[in-house]
């Protein structure tokens, strides 16, 4: 029971707790950075490096009034922030972050993640809805367009990948990365699906339901305390999610990098996977720095017109080559 095994306790409370802390701990690396990156401290008060700030938000979101609008749906107004970081932990279990690592060993792994994004886009939905505010379904809206768009390329992108694995099996297709990882034949599958990546877990640039400058605060607009923290901690560990699913399906998962394992297999793919995950949580920062908010409707143009067709010939020439090597 308590074996380093999959689905056993010790991976349970492993892989969701430091999912969990990862993803409280990114508040306060996403301020610092984003202060290095604009020239400025970030938090730096309160505990050494600030470190202290993410547990003085928390406590002020816990003893903020937890007030419902008189005037929206109380029942789905409620239900609705939880939603996502359920699923979004429900999409952790299924990742292995090494071999002998992970809550779950599904051999649809990968269409259990996408049946969870899916999922996902009910937090969004319901939450502008039941809020009873102009504002805030605009932003439900916007977002329930956004994930389901980029939710179809997304899933385009890494159909390449489940030919060249044959397997929806998460671990299966970190194990045929053994000779060489899938970034390099699905070079750009990789490029459509960390742009739908960032567009599914509202990310910067692609936060337009959250629009600060257009529509107040989007579908959150009349969340406030501990369900406007659901909301936030739920956006935070999807970013956790996806920068460790790119790994596994494009850079090898645990398998380290020419050779270089050391010590213990478990500890050695750990280590090799926290490092490539951490690489992406940094990189989500970084973008954020860098680029700016497109307008809506260049977002869902961008979609359609670039990212759909450039998936489409991904996945036609990679089942070409496979076709022709097959004889």
């Amino acid at each position: 029971m308590f074996s380093f095994e999959v689905g056993s306790l010790l991976n349970i409370a492993f892989v969701l707790g430091a999912g969990l802390v990862v993803s409280i701990m990114m508040i306060w690396v996403e301020r610092r950075f984003l202060g290095f990156f604009s020239d400025r401290l970030g938090p730096n008060r309160v505990g050494p490096f600030g470190l202290f700030q993410v547990i003085a938000d928390a406590v002020k979101m816990l003893t903020k009034e937890d007030w419902i609008p008189p005037f929206s749906d109380k029942f789905t107004f409620v239900v609705a922030p939880m939603i996502l970081p359920i699923v979004m932990l429900l999409s952790l279990a299924v990742i292995p972050f090494g071999p002998g690592v992970g809550v779950m060993d599904l051999n649809i792994g990968l269409l259990w993640i996408f049946a969870m994004a899916g999922l996902a886009s009910y937090s969004t939905m319901l939450g502008g809805l039941a809020s009873n505010n102009k504002f805030a379904l605009l932003g439900s809206l916007r977002g329930a367009g956004q994930m389901i768009s980029y939710e179809v390329f997304m899933g385009i992108s890494i159909l390449g990948i489940v030919i060249l694995s044959d397997s929806f099996s998460l671990r299966e297709i970190v194990e045929a990365q053994r000779d060489g990882w899938f970034v390099i034949p699905q070079f750009f599958g990789f490029i459509v699906f960390m742009v739908a990546g960032m567009a599914e877990s509202h990310r910067w640039p692609f936060d337009l339901p959250e629009g600060e400058a257009e529509i107040i605060s989007g579908y959150n607009t009349e969340y406030s305390g501990m369900k406007f923290g659901l909301f936030m901690i739920g956006e935070y560990i999807g970013m956790v999610v996806m920068s460790a699913l790119i790994p596994v399906l494009f850079f090898g998962g645990w398998l380290a990098p020419f050779g270089l394992e050391f010590g213990n297999e478990i500890f050695s793919g750990l280590f090799w996977m926290g490092a490539k995950t951490t690489f992406f949580l940094l990189f989500f920062v970084l973008v954020r720095a860098a680029l700016v908010r497109p307008r809506y409707d260049q977002l869902m143009s961008y979609g359609w017109l670039v990212m759909l067709p450039l998936s489409l010939v991904n996945l036609l020439i990679t089942g070409a080559v496979v076709l022709y090597q097959a004889g």
